[in-house]
């Protein structure tokens, strides 16, 4: 065993993180722009920005399925100003109740974190801020593989009042593996996931996931109030820290 020492600006970045109305991007990741983002740029589009992991897991599915000839990414990472841009935009075109249902505000938006994209099917017109992606054919098919590859769509019907984001059926985020697939064996938003994982306190009681031959731990851990927090991991077996963005840590563990 071996002990990992967590600063408390790390609560703030990871795979995990919330972002929605009550909690903000955290501005470290903003500042990362646009060092720390993988381009994905495709013949006829522009170029759509991810963090690395969540760029290779999304063309890793895509290349699986064959999506590229139907499947198009139509945004991904914004910077504030952009998305700043995209409120006030949809304000005068759309009006509040529909920009307040489909647009994150500006500075709580997934998109400025690096890990959110929004797809669509290839056509002539593609509505940027509600592209189509129906549940059918290839569309669907992502859909149900996006799991294994650590995305989930993100604002699903009946949940909006979780969210407080209305149902989008083209909206994904990376959340990585093995908690995509967690997520959507439980029927869990993000928001409800990281209040179920408080119910696994890490040291005491992990809540147990089984992926082929392979046992997987996933718990969390309040941060400690005076700026670090240790965990202890193996020397030998694979592990992941994300922070919540809210006060702890999520540990995951794969076992042997």
């Amino acid at each position: 065993m071996r002990t990992i020492t967590l600063s408390a600006g790390q609560v703030h970045m990871g795979s995990l993180i919330i972002v929605n109305r009550d909690h903000q991007c955290p501005e470290l990741l903003q500042e990362m722009e646009p060092l720390r983002k993988t381009h994905l740029q495709m013949e006829g589009t522009s170029s759509i920005r991810l963090l690395r992991r969540a760029a290779v897991l999304f063309t890793g599915l895509m290349d699986e399925i064959g999506g590229w000839e139907q499947i198009i990414p139509v945004s991904g990472y914004r910077t504030l100003k952009e998305q700043t841009s995209i409120w006030e935009d949809s304000l005068a075109k759309n009006g509040q109740a529909f920009t307040d249902a489909y647009v994150a505000f500006p500075g709580h938006s997934e998109h400025q974190t690096g890990l959110a994209l929004d797809l669509g099917v290839k056509s002539d017109s593609i509505d940027f801020l509600c592209p189509d992606f129906p549940d059918t054919g290839i569309c669907l098919t992502f859909r149900e593989r996006a799991p294994e590859y650590g995305f989930i769509r993100r604002y699903p019907a009946g949940k909006e009042s979780v969210t407080g984001i209305g149902h989008e059926p083209w909206h994904f985020r990376y959340v990585g593996t093995p908690h995509g697939e967690i997520m959507e064996r439980e029927k869990l938003t993000l928001e409800e996931y990281l209040l179920f994982l408080r119910n696994f306190p890490y040291g005491k009681r992990p809540f147990l996931f089984t992926k082929g031959e392979r046992q997987i731990s996933v718990s969390w851990k309040k941060a400690d109030k005076n700026g670090t927090t240790q965990i202890s991991v193996s020397s030998r077996l694979p592990y992941a820290v994300s922070g919540d963005n809210i006060d702890g840590f999520i540990i995951t563990e794969w076992r042997g």
